[in-house]
């Protein structure tokens, strides 16, 4: 066999295929439903656990890139749970009459907090209309008529006492504009003022003493008048009292009866039925005589106002339905208010006010005794959302306030309702990355999130596993009511989630991708008329979906037509080599050759990477690099220090290079330097290699073939041009079927090596050689032609580093 077959990887081995005559059914109707977590046994099996374990702390994180199905998964399993268990109980806020700027919460049996709010209403409108018929009672007005008119004549009866003990003793008493007074009579009629006056001093004198004691006794009894007035109030409020309870007791009693057994309701209907005796003026309208009332009182210091209806309402926060189930909450937008609530203002008379009325629910009140769903990115990401959850789940309880309040932006008053007691599992859902710096980071994450449910991204390829996916394939075309698929469609769409698996083993589990590419081909298949979604419409709309993303990709590619990018696909050269690259973009990805050149000469300092000293190599890139050195001095001359300046460089290159897949190439550019041997540029080359000249595998090989290959395509294939890759990567290999078809015609090869000797001879045509029993490569040998230089370059620095000898005399 000549040295290149060795190597060459047979067409066969360049794709995997599925037989769509494996397959269960001639279409995707025929076969049977199955559950789309289809190899997710470890991430459902630690579902069901955190799911089902009641000891706190044990919610969970389901962790994994999204499109792999686990919202789909969440929804099912925990609606399915959610099924099982009981709704939770309702809860309320309500009027806190001993603290007002603390609202009581109440508890309720599950569906009942809508009516207590109902019943409440109907309450209010009930006092409204019957407190008021009873002030208008005929009854009510006599008792009322009579306290008012006793007052009166009491008040008349003591003066008359006065005014009767004035006349015995000959002196008037007047009623007058500015008030009462005396004067002495002369007979039955007021004596003139004229006629007063010239009675002497000595008969004005008990006049006077008479007038001014009588003035003591009217004062004594005008000074008991407020007290009458106080008392005939009382005993008017009393009256009211008496009144307004006859009704209250009538009507709360009836709602007494309907929530007799709920302790928190009668507490709180006691509440109720004690305010609404001591405001029932409230109730009515205003008369003449009284002063503002509490409402235009309220209103003029800016305070909430205080109506029957919003003082005695129920404000419902969450209730359920009691043939619901445990709620299940998706929180899309998990910021502070959203997720603990918020106390609202309202703007009245020119000031910010709230009252318990105005309470929000947050997800965790909506989810309370269910689950709440969460994206950990976005949480986290969200002004002081992530404490207040973790301080939530770690108190056990839910205290309601908004954001601003948190951060101190506002200074207006504000509630602190009661908190509302806490129990529900909460499922974040991130990316592994998140999940392990929260680990390390978060000190209070373990104690909170003890579950882990890990999503696979791809499942093994094994006996029955096309079967089993091309049944995946059957559900999902009937959960998104699309055609049937022919069994070549889902053939071609298993072959399809094998290559974004990058391994021919595996299939992708990326159901959102799939849903997505499936939904592309219905479309194609629709438009065609078919009936059936084919092969054929899938690999359009395969085909459709590379070429929107391919305009970069075919940019570079033209750049490297034109002469632009220098890159060699005939010819030999000495000191340079044909890299294979991947570039990523979002969610795509493409090869792209790049030309790695290495020079050579004496010195001492070692293998210098210019990527590195430019700062355009990443930290992988400049241990792949390092790695070179190491097998240099692990592989020649081991006796002999390395006395050479090597610098090596990737072509062309003005972003930055991260990754180690380039080093094998890097190191058979620089082999080629030291050896003055040059390479085959119609060979491309990736992968890794280690001190001991082995090549490892190296990520996107698919892609990085493909693109060699189409630029070779563009110049015109020669039937020698092909790819060097991993012997470890020919599992993973699943290329485009014009390339398949290029290698079937012998117009392109691939090659596949496990060390730097395979590779040195593939590229140089020469054996790359061993060391034999007496530690020598053979004579014109790869390795040979590199030690000798080795050597001679060590040779020339001993030389030049030893002392001159000293020029002899002569006599």
């Amino acid at each position: 066999m000549p040295e290149p077959d060795r190597w060459r990887v047979a067409p066969a081995d360049l794709y995997r295929p599925c037989d769509p005559a494996c397959l269960p059914g001639p279409t995707s109707e025929s076969l049977a439903d199955i559950d789309l977590a289809l190899g997710q046994q470890r991430a459902t099996e630690a579902l069901a656990f955190g799911i089902d374990m009641p000891a706190r702390g044990h919610n969970l994180f389901v962790m994994g890139p999204p499109g792999l199905g686990q919202r789909a998964l969440l929804e099912r399993v925990l609606g399915e749970r959610a099924a099982r268990r009981a709704a939770p109980d309702d809860w309320c806020y309500v009027f806190n009459f001993a603290t007002p700027h603390r609202p009581t919460r109440l508890r309720l049996p599950t569906g009942r907090a809508p009516a207590l709010q109902r019943d409440m209403a109907q309450l209010v409108r009930d006092l409204r209309a019957g407190i008021p018929a009873a002030f208008e009672a005929d009854d009510y007005r006599r008792q009322r008529e009579a306290l008012e008119t006793g007052l009166i004549a009491r008040q008349d009866r003591a003066i008359g006492e006065v005014g009767d003990r004035a006349r015995a003793e000959g002196i008037a008493l007047l009623r007058t504009p500015a008030g009462f007074g005396f004067a002495p009579l002369r007979g039955d009629a007021v004596m003139p003022p004229a006629e007063y006056q010239a009675l002497s001093a000595a008969e004005r004198q008990p006049i006077d003493a008479a007038i001014e004691r009588l003035q003591q006794e009217l004062e004594a009894v005008v000074a008991q008048i407020p007290t009458w007035r106080r008392e005939t109030q009382r005993q008017l409020r009393e009256l009211d009292r008496r009144v307004t309870q006859r009704v209250v007791d009538a009507l709360i009693a009836e709602v007494k009866t309907e929530y007799a057994g709920i302790e928190a309701v009668r507490a709180h209907l006691e509440a109720v039925h004690a305010d609404v005796l001591d405001h029932a003026d409230s109730f009515q309208a205003p008369r003449e005589t009284e002063g503002p009332s509490l409402l235009a009182l309220a209103m003029a210091r800016g305070e909430a106002v205080e109506t029957p209806a919003a003082r005695y309402a129920v404000n419902v926060l969450v209730h359920h339905d009691p043939a619901a189930g445990a709620p299940v909450v998706f929180e899309d937008q998990p910021t502070h208010d959203r997720l603990l609530g918020r106390i609202e203002h309202e703007s009245r008379m020119g000031m910010m006010v709230t009252e318990f009325g105005l309470i929000r629910a947050g997800a965790l009140h909506r989810a309370n005794g269910g689950y709440l769903v969460i994206d950990a990115l976005r949480v986290l990401t969200e002004p002081l959302a992530w404490d207040a959850l973790k301080r939530a789940l770690r108190s056990g309880e839910i205290g309601t306030g908004s954001l601003a309040q948190a951060l101190g932006l506002i200074s207006t008053v504000s509630l602190a309702p009661e908190p509302i007691p806490l129990d529900l599992k909460v499922v974040l859902v991130g990316e592994r990355r998140l999940y392990y710096l929260l680990r390390a980071l978060d000190p209070d994450f373990d104690e909170l999130f003890k579950v882990a449910a890990d999503f696979a991204e791809d499942m093994d390829r094994g006996n029955g596993a096309d079967a089993d996916f091309a049944r995946l394939l059957a559900t999902l075309a009937r959960r998104e009511a699309l055609q049937p698929l022919a069994a070549g469609a889902v053939a071609r769409l298993v072959e399809q989630a094998a290559r974004w698996a990058a391994d021919s083993a595996k299939l992708s589990l990326r159901i959102d991708a799939l849903a997505d590419l499936m939904r592309e081909a219905d479309h194609l298949a629709q438009r065609d008329g078919a009936s059936l979604t084919g092969r054929a419409q899938v690999q359009a709309a395969i085909d459709a979906r590379a070429r929107r993303g391919a305009r970069i990709s075919d940019r570079l590619r033209e750049q490297a037509l034109r002469g632009r990018v220098l890159i060699d696909t005939e010819g030999e050269r000495t000191g340079q080599v044909n890299a294979l690259s991947v570039i990523g973009l979002g969610a795509d990805s493409f090869g792209a050759p790049m030309r790695v050149t290495a020079s050579v000469r004496q010195g001492q300092g070692g293998v210098l990477d210019i990527e590195r000293e430019v700062q355009l190599g990443g930290p992988v890139h400049a241990k792949g690099v390092l790695i070179l050195g190491g097998c240099l001095a692990a592989r020649y001359c081991p006796e002999r220090p390395l006395s050479l300046s090597a610098r090596l460089v990737i072509e062309q290159s003005y972003g930055g290079i991260e990754g180690d897949s380039a080093s094998a190439a890097e190191l058979c550019a620089l082999l080629s330097a030291i050896a003055r041997l040059p390479l085959r540029q119609w060979l491309a080359v990736t992968g890794s290699v280690n001190q001991h000249g082995e090549v490892q595998a190296v990520g996107g090989v698919n892609e990085k073939v493909e693109g060699f290959f189409r630029l070779c395509r563009e110049r015109g294939l020669t039937g020698a041009q092909g790819v060097v890759v991993p012997r470890a990567n020919l599992g993973d290999l699943m290329l485009e079927a014009a390339l398949v078809d290029a290698a079937a015609q012998g117009l392109f090869h691939v090659h596949a090596v496990s060390g730097i000797d395979e590779l040195m001879t593939l590229l140089t045509g020469l054996p790359a050689g061993a060391r034999d029993a007496a530690g020598r490569y053979p004579p014109g040998s790869v390795n040979a032609r590199v030690e000798a230089r080795l050597l001679q370059l060590a040779e020339h620095s001993r030389h030049e580093a030893a002392p001159p000898k000293p020029a002899r005399r002569r006599a």
